[in-house]
């Protein structure tokens, strides 16, 4: 993975991402035991690669950022959660989309963390809403998946939540701050998937288990670490831009690999927010300028 240049391994790692919606609809688990299950694997994956780089993990920085750790793993748990139960009930295409109107939720919540609503960003942001419309099919005489897009959108909500948080961590690193929200989410995820599934009736063969293997190293542990050694190297507005490759895979696999129906008013819903974002990521000129 050293050998990979960092914007190589964003790329990567985007495309890792995109792949995830497929995977899951492979896989016949509830969402809770397959969320609980790419925490484990992911956890054990990120700790197996640090004890091979030697990089021991800062107690100290843990300990002072505890309880938002806490709190950010079991809303990465429920976040994963609802973003497979997304995929069950409407298109992957569909799920991925609302899942990624959490950068227009950070957009419009930005003013209570200080910063600046621009015209131009919030221009994007209703743009991005409009497309979100035209992909739910609500204008061409229903809804298509609802329970599917609503499910989507809380994964999105919970998902900038996250963001927001993460931003108030203070001196610890994006590998130690990766560890613990898995490992919490793992602690909180268990006693629910306990009480609420029955796991001794889940099935499990050669096939299920190497899916499950599949999501948890590659899409959990391997994305991550690709993504978290590429951030370093590159500007954050390149990494953010990087970012919407994601969304766009999704959707191309979605329509060839598990084919899945877009129609017009959806695809151009779909390109319509994808445009709005990367716009909306984009720095004017005159600040290179100043």
């Amino acid at each position: 993975m050293n050998k990979l240049s960092p914007r190589a391994q964003i790329i990567l790692s985007m495309l890792i991402f995109g792949t995830i919606g497929i995977f899951r609809r492979w896989i016949p688990w509830p969402s809770s035991a397959v969320a609980l299950i790419r925490s484990v694997i992911g956890l054990l994956f990120l700790l197996l690669v640090r004890a091979l780089r030697r990089e021991p993990v800062d107690r100290a920085a843990v300990r002072r950022n505890l309880g938002k750790l806490l709190l950010l793993g079991a809303m990465l748990g429920t976040n994963w959660i609802f973003l497979f139960e997304a995929y069950n009930y409407t298109s992957v295409a569909a799920a991925t989309m609302c899942y990624y109107m959490a950068p227009v939720l950070i957009i419009l919540v930005s003013p209570l963390f200080g910063e600046r609503l621009t015209l131009r960003k919030g221009l994007c942001a209703a743009a991005a809403v409009f497309g979100m419309v035209l992909v739910s099919g609500v204008l061409s005489g229903g809804l298509h998946g609802a329970k599917g897009l609503l499910f989507g959108l809380i994964a999105a909500c919970l998902y900038a939540a996250i963001v927001l948080m993460n931003r108030t961590l203070r001196g610890i690193s994006a590998g130690d701050r990766t560890i613990m929200q898995f490992a919490s989410a793992a602690a909180v995820m268990l006693p629910y998937v306990l009480l609420t599934e029955d796991v001794h009736a889940l099935p499990l063969s050669p096939r299920i288990l190497l899916l499950l293997l599949t999501v948890g190293v590659v899409h959990t542990g391997l994305a991550y670490v690709l993504y978290f050694g590429g951030i370093a190297g590159v500007p954050a507005q390149s990494a953010a831009l990087l970012s919407y490759l994601d969304p766009v895979a999704a959707v191309l696999l979605s329509v060839t690999l598990l084919h899945e129906e877009m129609s017009l008013s959806a695809a151009i819903g779909a390109a319509l927010v994808l445009c709005a974002m990367i716009i909306s990521e984009i720095e004017p000129d005159h600040k290179e300028d100043s």
